[in-house]
């Protein structure tokens, strides 16, 4: 069995955008995470060593976030679940990058995008999402 481990709403300042205003001025971007964690053997120790550290991996995830520009959200929310992966108690991971400074010339309250990957291929996240 696969529990759930959730941080929402991580606020980051990246270069990120297909535009050049976006890589020179940059803009907030928000990421949620939830990672597929067996918390069993952190609960019988009341260890951290145990678990996956978050406050260790939400600096890795802001670091990754305000590193490198990249063009698109795809290649960020990529990036950012290559950064989950790297904890071997990690199974899955599901990320998702808020935009909501992005440059339409509209009237819109965000721009999200979701990925959701696996260590290994059996490896299935919840009832429903699919494994990208």
């Amino acid at each position: 069995m696969t529990d759930e481990l959730s941080v929402w709403g991580i606020e980051c300042y990246g270069h990120h955008g297909v535009f050049e205003h976006e890589k020179r001025e940059g803009q907030t971007f928000v990421v949620d995470l939830t990672l597929g964690v067996d918390t069993a053997p952190a609960a019988a120790t009341d260890d951290l060593r145990d678990t996956v550290d978050y406050g260790s991996l939400v600096a890795s995830v802001k670091q990754a976030v305000e590193a490198d520009p990249v063009d698109l959200i795809e290649t960020l929310a990529q990036r950012l679940a290559d950064v989950c992966l790297r904890d071997v108690r990690v199974e899955w991971a599901r990320i998702t990058v808020h935009k909501p400074e992005a440059p339409i010339d509209a009237t819109f309250g965000d721009v999200t995008l979701t990925v959701t990957r696996s260590r290994h291929p059996d490896d299935q996240p919840p009832e429903g999402e699919a494994t990208t």
